[in-house]
């Protein structure tokens, strides 16, 4: 049985992405909470033959995943990677379409043509450097959410042996639980979902121990709720997330670096950070230079 009826994100998340799986997908956004372009024209120009639709930027993004991707009242994409694509798209003369993904297979979506970017919260590695270029855009840490008052008292990495961890499939965090084993210490089960929602919802419905994320969702999740979920203290190293374009469209990749560092310079991509309360997890033009932190 889930907890008290919502009303809020979370059951708004779970309704829209169903009414989005039977709807076209698209970049609508409410104009009263835009973001202004401060960029007067182009700032680079993507070759034609590296996009999959003239005068557009299809944006592949695993929605729902809170602040950084989700869906609005009236089933728009919305959030920081959402904002951070379309200005992108706006700087270099596009229009934005988003292409709502699921993770586990989000670069094949990509590389097979389904999409010119991804931008979906994607930590940058080396499994993930061999198939695709990644242009660093965002730092995050990682995090467990857990049933309010932490029943289970996780405080540790110790403490996670016995438990059940709801997870996302084909991320970093199911990586790391898949590599966190004590000896003489009772195995971790992991439950893996689709999408990242349903492994919340695990934890709310009391089939999981606690639910692992990113700091930010997590984070999200744990502020929204606060009468359901709260963070448990146990966090992991900051890592630099990316975004992720096709090694054959070195045009488009540098177009897409050039428009994010003109955001960052002139205070637009902080100001998109700090509409959805992430920045924190802001990284400077020097960052995205090198990808380091």
């Amino acid at each position: 049985m889930l907890l008290t009826p919502r009303k809020g994100a979370i059951g708004a998340i779970v309704a829209l992405l169903i009414l989005a799986a039977c709807q076209a997908n698209n970049a609508g956004t409410s104009p009263s909470a835009a973001i202004q372009s401060t960029a007067a024209s182009p700032v680079a120009t993507v070759p034609t033959d590296q996009l999959k639709f003239p005068g557009k930027l299809v944006a592949c993004i695993d929605i729902p995943y809170p602040p950084q991707e989700s869906f609005d009242d009236q089933g728009n994409p919305q959030g920081s990677d959402v904002d951070i694509a379309r200005e992108t798209a706006s700087r270099l003369g596009l229009i934005l379409d988003v292409e709502n993904s699921v993770f586990s297979t989000i670069i094949p979506a990509l590389t097979g043509g389904k999409c010119d970017i991804i931008i979906s919260a994607q930590n940058i590695n080396a499994d993930r450097l061999k198939v695709v270029d990644m242009i660093p855009y965002f730092k995050a840490g990682q995090a467990f959410v857990a049933a309010k008052g932490n029943p289970k008292n996780i405080k540790a990495k110790d403490d996670l042996c016995g438990k059940v961890v709801a997870v996302q499939e084909a991320t970093t965090e199911l990586d790391y639980l898949q590599g966190t084993t004590k000896a003489g210490k009772p195995a971790i089960t992991i439950k893996t979902f689709v999408k990242d929602n349903d492994a919340l919802l695990a934890l709310q419905s009391g089939t999981a121990d606690v639910y692992f994320a990113d700091s930010p969702v997590a984070g999200f999740y744990a502020k929204s709720h606060p009468d359901q979920f709260e963070l448990t203290g146990l966090t992991l190293d900051v890592a630099i997330e990316g975004i992720s374009v096709d090694k054959g469209h070195t045009g488009l990749r540098d177009a897409v670096k050039t428009a994010l560092l003109s955001m960052i310079n002139d205070g637009t991509y902080m100001k998109i950070l700090q509409k959805w309360g992430d920045q924190d997890s802001a990284i400077t033009a020097d960052q995205v230079n090198s990808g380091k932190l």
